[in-house]
């Protein structure tokens, strides 16, 4: 799991490398929280876009959960939910569930 906070913009992208480094090698699909973060900008959204790109090549997906109103007005204005292979999580936008078979 990766967990987004505070800011994420282009000042603070060298420091998630590492994190996005480990995720890029998961063997199963990677959630994203994005409860706590208030602001980020379009570099953690290509960050996200190349993440979900590699994962989607080995059959795992990006699984983004939780983002603020604000952030999720972002995901939507750079189309990061249309990728194949992201799914929202606890969103506005998130497919709803399956109803129960009686």
């Amino acid at each position: 799991m990766l967990l987004c906070a505070g800011d994420e913009d282009r000042s603070t992208q060298s420091l998630r490398r590492r994190a996005l480094v480990l995720a890029f090698r998961a063997q199963s699909d990677v959630t994203v929280d994005l409860r706590d973060l208030v602001f980020a900008d379009t570099t953690l959204m290509i960050d996200l876009a190349m993440l979900s790109n590699r994962l989607r090549r080995r059959g795992r997906a990006l699984l983004l959960q939780a983002p603020q109103p604000q952030i999720m007005s972002l995901i939507e204005l750079v189309g990061l939910h249309r990728l194949p292979g992201v799914q929202l999580l606890g969103s506005p936008l998130a497919p709803a569930p399956a109803p129960a078979l009686a």
